[in-house]
C-alpha cells in the first residue's frame, strides 16, 4: 500500500496529489507528511501487523494517518467519522488496536465511552482544549521520516468494518493484494490516467470510497475530497477544481441528479460517473445522461467481502439501464442455483465471486467466515476447492451474460404465492416522480403470507393516497402496497451513504404497530 503513493515521487513529485476544503497537497508533501505519522507509530513501538484506527474527518490528513500506518507495515482501521464514540471504542476494542488517530472532536464523547485498554497510544488532530494523559498533537509530529517495513503482498492491509444495523459491526480483512489488485482492475476498465481529477465522496471506511483514492495513486491522479453529501455541494465542488470522476451511492445521485435537472450547472470537464452499493431508481437512470452530457456512466457492483465485482460499460447503458454488467478485470463471477449448477440465461441464482480479490475474511470470527466464504460443490467442475464468496444477493442472467440485481435473498416478499422483489416494486414506485428515498418491504399477513409495505419520501405536497393510487394503475394486483409509510424528509443512510434498510424497515414497523394500537 504505501509504495501506491510512493512510486509517484520520481516522475511527479510536485503534482497536486490531493485537494480538500483547507489546502492542496503535492504527492512529496503527502508523502512526508506520511513519514511523520508513521515516524510517531514507530517511535511508540508500533509494529508492522498493529492495528491502528484512523477516526478523521474526509481531508488530507486522514490520507496522510493512514499512509503513515502502512509504511511501517501496519493494519489501517478506518473508522467512519460520523460513528458514534461507543461505536468507535467497540471497533477498538474488537481488533485490540494498539493507537488511534482520532479528531479533537470525539475527545468529549470518549470521556463516557472510552477507548479501551489496548489503545497504548492517542494522536489528536485540530484543537483540543485538553490532551488526555499520553496523547499527542498533530502539530508536534515530529520532523523525521518513518521507517519503511516490507510486507508480504498477502499480508492483512486494512480492516473494514460494516455498519452493524443488524447487530455487532463485523471486520472484513482486505489484504495488500486485494487492494491493489482492486485498484488495477478498476482503473484499467474506468480508462483513468494521470490527468484525471477524481471527486472523492465515499467515505475511505467503505471498500468502494478506499478503491476511488487507491486507483487515483495508482495512476498518479488527483483526488479532491468532499467530506458533505450535500448535492449543492458535491457539485460546486465537482466545478470548481475540474473533477473528470465522480463516484456515488443510489441516495446520492437521487439527490445530485435532481439538483442538475433543475439547476442545469455546466461540468465540462466531467468525463465519467459511477455507481455502486445499489441499484439506481429508473427515473433517475433515465435523467443521467441529460445532467452528464458527454461523460460515460458506469453502473458497478461491489460487496466488502470481495472488494469489487462487475461493471456495466457505458456503451451498453441506453440498451440495459440498471443491469450490473459482467465480471471486472481479475475477477470471478458466477451466478449458482444451489443444488443445481451454473444459472444460464434467463434464470436467477446467487452471485458468488472467486479469484484474487475474495478478502481474507472476518477478523477472529472463523465461523462467520467459514459461512461466508466457502466451497461450493456446484462449482467444483470449474475451481475445483478453491472458496467462493456467496453474496446473498439474487441477481438474474440475461442472453447477453449481462447480470441484473433482483433482490437481497432474504429480503424477497413472498405474497399470495407469488416470489416478490422489493427492488420490482420500488423501481414502480419511483416513477411515480412524486417521491425521493423508497423501500419496499413485506409484513406477514395470515391469507397472503405477506403483503408490501412501502416507506417512502414524499416530494412537495404529494400524499399517500395519490402514491397509491400511481400503484394501483402501474402494478399488478399482488404488488399494490397494502400500506404506505410517509416518511419526512430524507431518510437514514449507513456510514457509507446507502438506505439503512433495516432501520427504516424496523422504523416503519413501529409506527404501524402504534397506528394499529
Amino acid at each position: 500500500m504505501w509504495r501506491l503513493l510512493a512510486d509517484n515521487l520520481p516522475a511527479r513529485p510536485d503534482k497536486v496529489a490531493l485537494i480538500d476544503a483547507r489546502r492542496q497537497a503535492s504527492f512529496a508533501e503527502v508523502a512526508a507528511e506520511a513519514g511523520r505519522v508513521a515516524a510517531w507509530l514507530a517511535e511508540r513501538g508500533v509494529n508492522p501487523g498493529d492495528r491502528v484506527i484512523v477516526h478523521l474527518r474526509k481531508g488530507i490528513d486522514e490520507v496522510t494517518a493512514m499512509f503513515g500506518a502502512w509504511k511501517i507495515g501496519a493494519v489501517v482501521v478506518n473508522v467512519n467519522h460520523q460513528w458514534t464514540p461507543a461505536q468507535l471504542s467497540y471497533v477498538a476494542g474488537d481488533c485490540r488496536a494498539r493507537a488511534a488517530i482520532l479528531g479533537a472532536n470525539v475527545l468529549k464523547g470518549l470521556a463516557a465511552d472510552p477507548l479501551p485498554g489496548s489503545v497504548e497510544h492517542l494522536l489528536v488532530q485540530g484543537r483540543a482544549t485538553a490532551l488526555p494523559d499520553g496523547a499527542a498533537a498533530w502539530d508536534d509530529l515530529p520532523a523525521a521520516d518513518g521507517p519503511e517495513a516490507r510486507v508480504d503482498p498477502g499480508d492483512l492491509a486494512a480492516i473494514i468494518y460494516t455498519s452493524g444495523s443488524t447487530g455487532k459491526p463485523k471486520g472484513v480483512m482486505l489484504s495488500h493484494r486485494n487492494i491493489r489488485v482492486g485498484a488495477v482492475s478498476v482503473s484499467q476498465y474506468l480508462g483513468l490516467a494521470a490527468d484525471d481529477r477524481l471527486l472523492s465522496v465515499l467515505p475511505y471506511s467503505f471498500d468502494a470510497g478506499l478503491n476511488q483514492l487507491t486507483d487515483a495513486l495508482l495512476m498518479g491522479a488527483t483526488v479532491i475530497h468532499q467530506p458533505v453529501a450535500m448535492p449543492s455541494e458535491v457539485v460546486r465542488m465537482a466545478a470548481e477544481h475540474g473533477a473528470t470522476t465522480i463516484a456515488g451511492v443510489p441516495p446520492l445521485w437521487n439527490q445530485v441528479v435532481r439538483y442538475l435537472a433543475d439547476a442545469a450547472i455546466p461540468l465540462p470537464a466531467l468525463r465519467r460517473v459511477t455507481n455502486t452499493g445499489g441499484k439506481i431508481p429508473p427515473n433517475i437512470l433515465e435523467l443521467m445522461p441529460q445532467v452528464f452530457p458527454g461523460a460515460d456512466i458506469f453502473l458497478m457492483y461491489g460487496l466488502t467481502e470481495a472488494f469489487r465485482s462487475t461493471y456495466l460499460p457505458p456503451a451498453k447503458f441506453a440498451r440495459k439501464m440498471g443491469s450490473i454488467g459482467q465480471a471486472i478485470p481479475n475477477a470471478q463471477i458466477f451466478v449458482v442455483r444451489h443444488g443445481e449448477g451454473i444459472a444460464g440465461p434467463g434464470q436467477q441464482g446467487e452471485l458468488v465471486h472467486a479469484g484474487p480479490l475474495v478478502s481474507m475474511g472476518y477478523w477472529e470470527r472463523p465461523d462467520l467466515t467459514a459461512e461466508k466464504i466457502r466451497v461450493l460443490p456446484e462449482l467444483r467442475d470449474v475451481l475445483g476447492d478453491a472458496p467462493v464468496v456467496c453474496s446473498g444477493d439474487l441477481v438474474r442472467v440475461d442472453e447477453d451474460g449481462d447480470l441484473w440485481f433482483v433482490s437481497r435473498m432474504d429480503d424477497m416478499i413472498k405474497t399470495q404465492g407469488f416470489r416478490l422483489s422489493p427492488t420490482e416494486v420500488e423501481d414502480i414506485v419511483s416513477q411515480s416522480g412524486i417521491v425521493t428515498d423508497v423501500v419496499a418491504f413485506g409484513i406477514e399477513d395470515d391469507d397472503a403470507g405477506q403483503v408490501v409495505h412501502v416507506a417512502a419520501s414524499l416530494i412537495g405536497q404529494a400524499d399517500a393516497p395519490a402514491l397509491l393510487a400511481h400503484c394501483r394503475r402501474a402494478m399488478a394486483h399482488y404488488m399494490v402496497p397494502r400500506h404506505i409509510h410517509p416518511w419526512a424528509g430524507a431518510m437514514p443512510r449507513t456510514a457509507s451513504g446507502k438506505l439503512d434498510r433495516p432501520a427504516i424497515i424496523a422504523a416503519a414497523r413501529a409506527a404501524r404497530q402504534k397506528d394499529i394500537a
